[in-house]
């Protein structure tokens, strides 16, 4: 798959078929995803591939409180107002988390994240040293044919995740990527995002748009 069309196809997949992903598929994804630069090219991130179902579940159930937080904040929806496509989607996709056949939990060690100014936000300099391999998971999944989601929401959940997967203490959660085969119609053909002159301005923050 050429790199732009992976780069502008690689929509986040949501539901699953049940078929196992084979051994062989997995390491070649990790194998490229390990190419990411990371500060100091420490490569601080772990990645644990969680099969098990009773783990699974138990990933799901955890899951289950921050996203109906996260429906609460970023959705409000008066009593009896219809669901929206997306949302129910979504839902979905909570509800049935464990139905994904891998998850990838992916930690990073915590000396390994190299924030560049100490006064800074440390989940923003400091993901620089795990989110770009995670994004080399996602695009080397959709390469393979496989279906993929990012998910960050456990973080507010990490002393659980930590007991429950056995992660030391100089480890910090970074995200979590169930992956699998595409259920019928899951699989997003055509992204839709905004166009570069919404986001990009010449000189200063209010400068002009850029434009080719």
């Amino acid at each position: 798959m050429e790199l732009y069309e992976a780069m502008t196809s690689a929509g986040a997949t949501r539901r699953f078929l049940s078929d196992p992903v084979p051994d062989e598929i997995l390491y070649r994804v990790l194998d490229a995803a390990r190419y990411a630069p990371s500060g100091g090219n420490r490569q601080g991130w772990r990645v644990i591939v969680v099969r098990d179902t009773a783990t699974r579940r138990a990933l799901r159930d955890l899951y289950q409180q921050p996203w109906g937080e996260y429906v609460a904040r970023w959705y409000p929806l008066a009593p009896g107002a219809e669901i929206p496509p997306k949302l129910q989607r979504s839902n979905e996709f909570a509800a049935r988390l464990d139905e994904a056949p891998v998850h990838l939990l992916i930690c990073v060690q915590r000396v390994a994240l190299n924030v560049t100014d100490p006064n800074a936000n440390p989940s923003i300099t400091g993901g620089a040293s795990v989110y770009p391999f995670v994004q080399n998971l996602l695009l080397a999944c959709h390469a393979e044919g496989l279906g993929a989601v990012l998910t960050t929401l456990l973080g507010t959940r990490e002393a659980e995740v930590r007991r429950l997967l056995e992660l030391p203490d100089d480890y910090a959660f970074a995200a979590l990527v169930p992956i699998g085969y595409p259920a019928p119609g899951a699989k997003v053909t055509k992204l839709t995002r905004r166009p570069v002159a919404e986001f990009a301005v010449c000189e200063k923050f209010g400068g002009i748009p850029f434009e080719a």
